[in-house]
């Protein structure tokens, strides 16, 4: 943990620095974008040196709220309810899913099984490309894109109203509903006679990804915040597609493949229960 956690700060130095030193005239929004590709870069150097691109995969929790929290400072703008709750709710969102990685965390000789069939499956194009472009710079970009109605959010200077009530009860039911996921899965894989088994109980009774839904309704909740805080920036609608893009064309189907060749029954259990949106009955 401390070789993760020194990276990350290393990370963090060097985006303080892309800060420090960008023109006058770049867009917070632009300054935050290079700052986090930078940090992106130092964390991926140090994933080659270490040998394990999952030091990494905190990072899809741990940018977002230093990116927000910076915008908050910088932004002369802006309705100060809206704000400190959104940057409350994304702080929320981010200790929850980074405690849940830290959980799962087994040290630097473990590494997340996706990458190890990615490295399998390269042919010949180098590692080190894959592990840059596929599993750190892309991920990177896309929580980006996800971020870009944050901006509006905590600049914009309509007051808060009904649309920030409904951003609200939003972004807490799907951080809820991703933290009951995460905890009934970890209490069912614990159990050792549930190996090769399919929870279909509780929340993933309804869904196959409940944690994926309650990821993607995150980002949609935090774009109902940028929505209501300035209209014209409805374009970063961009950032939640990109996310639902993320989850329904790699995310779903890599676990879902992973789940056929392990779990017996998993075919019949994908034609009853829908990948995400539960069916209404």
């Amino acid at each position: 943990m401390c070789v993760v956690l020194g990276a990350y700060l290393l990370a963090l130095g060097a985006a303080w620095i892309v800060v420090a030193l960008s023109p006058s005239s770049w867009h917070p929004l632009l300054v935050a974008l290079v700052a986090d590709v930078v940090a992106t870069l130092v964390v991926f150097g140090l994933s080659m040196v270490v040998d394990n691109a999952s030091l990494y995969d905190p990072y899809w929790s741990v940018a977002p709220p230093v990116v927000a929290a910076w915008w908050v400072v910088t932004t002369h703008t802006g309705d100060g309810p809206r704000q400190a709750l959104v940057l409350l709710l994304i702080v929320i969102w981010a200790v929850r899913l980074t405690g849940n990685w830290a959980y799962g965390w087994k040290g630097l000789h473990h590494v997340d099984w996706r990458y190890d069939q990615l490295r399998a499956t390269r042919g010949r194009v180098p590692w080190w490309l894959v592990s840059l472009g596929g599993i750190q710079l892309m991920p990177t970009l896309v929580v980006f894109l996800g971020l870009l109605p944050v901006w509006p959010a905590l600049a914009g200077s309509r007051s808060f109203g009904w649309l920030d009530v409904v951003a609200t009860v939003v972004t807490a039911a799907a951080i809820a509903l991703e933290a009951v996921a995460d905890v009934q899965m970890h209490r069912f894989a614990a159990a050792a006679v549930n190996r090769g088994r399919i929870l279909a109980t509780g929340v993933w009774r309804r869904t196959r990804h409940p944690n994926y839904l309650g990821e993607i309704a995150f980002w949609w909740g935090l774009f109902l915040f940028g929505l209501s805080a300035a209209p014209g920036w409805w374009w970063t609608v961009v950032g939640p597609v990109a996310m639902v893009v993320l989850f329904k064309a790699a995310s779903i189907p890599l676990m879902d493949r992973r789940s056929l060749e392990r779990r017996s029954g998993y075919a019949d259990h994908m034609r009853e229960v829908p990948a995400l949106l539960p069916r209404l009955r």
